[in-house]
């Protein structure tokens, strides 16, 4: 059999959808994997992904593309040489499946299953109802199993890569704890002041700190790592930075990708995690963690990209003594 899984939209969203992507794989020849640009690097370290289709769709990410007849005719030349037999479209709660289950059918693919809460027509075989405050990872199963693709047996269902490099060059040599300032959206970051204040904070109770962060955070991730850390800002591409984080104690992060990175690849994260979407949902999965930040502010659930509430008050009342804390605590449950 040869299947295709769809996660279209960013980085995270890709590496949580890796445990269905393992679950299809244990019973077909071949998987493709057809993801969006954010979230090709994630697709390439998961484990049961044979190919990777990179398309950027018009009805995902904050700037999308215009719909255009020869670009989709072009998907569709591209989905019709894969010769798939069924195709398992994986979405959030708050996003449909349709737009793409209709261009899967127009490729031929014959049986196709998703999550939906919309009547599907003859769009999909399989119309999955996810339960309620289900995590992306179980839900992403729950709808697999639904089509056929039940975990395999000894499969613990969490987030895995493939294996990391060895990047003890780029970190320096002894243990270190990594700092990861930056998020996909303004609402869900921790502020720089904060992040300074942490890394000074964790240096002084004698960690050795390293700073990470994409190529459009070069700015950020000098000014937080100051005269005391490690700034590794634009210097780890995907594969690199799990080696990085795989080799940490523990990391920092906010809701953004790095942070379901560090669980995926086994290491404890403190989670500074802004509640405009719901942390039952979205946590880093499968690894130790702690959430710092008001759950029950007034953004919850409001899935905000730019912080509604004046002074950002859910996540900046988090003190850097409370993340040396949180670190404090990960470690010293950390089995040796």
């Amino acid at each position: 059999m040869r299947a295709l899984v769809v996660r279209l939209d960013s980085f995270g969203d890709v590496l949580l959808a890796g445990p269905a992507v393992r679950a299809v794989a244990a019973r077909s020849a071949h998987v493709t994997l057809l993801c969006g640009p954010r979230g090709a690097d994630a697709a390439r370290l998961l484990p049961g992904v044979d190919k990777v289709l990179v398309w950027e769709s018009p009805w995902e990410g904050f700037d999308p593309p215009p719909v255009t007849p020869a670009d989709i005719d072009a998907l569709l030349g591209r989905l019709r040489t894969g010769s798939y037999d069924t195709a398992l479209i994986l979405t959030s709660f708050h996003q449909s499946p349709l737009p793409t289950a209709l261009l899967l059918r127009l490729a031929g693919i014959g049986r196709i299953g998703a999550d939906s809460v919309d009547h599907p027509g003859r769009l999909l075989d399989v119309r999955h109802h996810r339960a309620a405050d289900r995590h992306e990872v179980e839900a992403a199963l729950d709808t697999a199993a639904a089509l056929g693709f039940p975990a395999p047996a000894g499969d613990d269902g969490r987030p895995r890569t493939l294996p990391p490099p060895d990047t003890a060059a780029l970190t320096g040599p002894g243990p270190y704890v990594v700092l990861h300032p930056g998020a996909s959206a303004p609402a869900r970051a921790w502020s720089p002041d904060r992040c300074e204040e942490a890394v000074a904070l964790l240096a002084d109770a004698g960690h050795r700190v390293v700073v990470t962060g994409g190529p459009d955070e070069t700015a950020l991730t000098r000014r937080v790592s100051g005269r005391v850390a490690v700034d590794l800002g634009g210097r780890t591409g995907a594969r690199t930075l799990a080696g990085v984080l795989h080799a940490a104690d523990v990391v920092i992060s906010a809701n953004t990708g790095p942070a379901h990175l560090a669980a995926a690849v086994g290491t404890p994260v403190v989670s500074l995690f802004a509640p405009v979407v719901p942390a039952a949902r979205w946590a880093p999965y499968g690894a130790p963690a702690i959430l710092l930040g008001d759950q029950s502010a007034p953004c919850a659930g409001t899935r905000a990209r730019t912080c509604p509430v004046p002074g950002h008050p859910c996540l900046d009342e988090v003190t850097g003594q409370d993340v040396v804390r949180a670190v404090h605590k990960l470690i010293q449950e950390r089995p040796s």
